[in-house]
């Protein structure tokens, strides 16, 4: 039978972190975990039930590594940027010192990326990206990839939720092989955590950001 964290739901919704610096990189992950998790992820809702998505999981050293490459120079192109975590709220006494933990932690990332022993990438089968509202097609997936860090996290397993990878998509789809219908979402590194204990982030007061019947 499979270890799982002693959570209750609250707790593995408000413990599921973005993990980077305490990702275990020597540590190897069973494929059985890793599929456990996805067929957990495929319980989440899909537009019109359609399931049209795909889950690539890279666990071959050259693949990571020149994946963990494209990561790299694509994070290197993201923290000189004027958006980028560790640079926002930078005359916040609260807020600062955390965005620039952050930053720190996203330019760790970027240098570990192709170390991470596995990579998860969901993707969705689209024939063209309509001109519109593309709610309702991220929608069908996102969900999904959430639900696949939430069943990870509670097998003591680590995650990461970003999208920089896509500023080399196409040379990562044929470095995978994809068909030209398979669009990548996000890039999930999955490993075991350096210890287990995670605590709620620091967020926004809720009454800073609800808003009842208006804005």
């Amino acid at each position: 039978m499979t270890y799982t964290l002693d959570l209750n739901p609250d707790e593995l919704l408000t413990t599921t972190r973005t993990v980077r610096k305490r990702l275990d990189l020597e540590r190897p992950v069973p494929m059985e975990l890793i599929r456990e998790c996805i067929e957990i992820a495929l319980q989440a809702p899909s537009g019109s039930n359609r399931q049209t998505w795909h889950w690539l999981v890279i666990t071959d050293a050259e693949k990571r590594a020149a994946i963990g490459e494209y990561y790299r120079r694509s994070v290197e192109e993201y923290l000189a940027g004027p958006g980028a975590a560790g640079k926002l709220h930078a005359d916040d006494p609260e807020r600062g010192p955390v965005q620039r933990r952050v930053g720190d932690s996203v330019a760790y990332l970027g240098e570990q990326m192709g170390k991470v022993p596995v990579l998860v990438i969901p993707c969705l089968k689209v024939h063209s990206l309509p001109a519109g509202n593309q709610a309702g097609l991220w929608g069908s997936i996102l969900p999904s990839a959430w639900s696949y860090m939430l069943a990870a996290r509670a097998r003591a397993l680590g995650t990461a939720w970003t999208t920089l990878h896509l500023s080399y998509e196409r040379e990562v789809s044929e470095l995978l092989g994809l068909p030209e219908d398979i669009r990548q979402t996000v890039l999930i590194p999955t490993a075991y955590t350096i210890g287990t204990e995670f605590k709620p982030a620091a967020r926004q007061p809720l009454d800073e950001v609800l808003h009842l019947d208006s804005w």
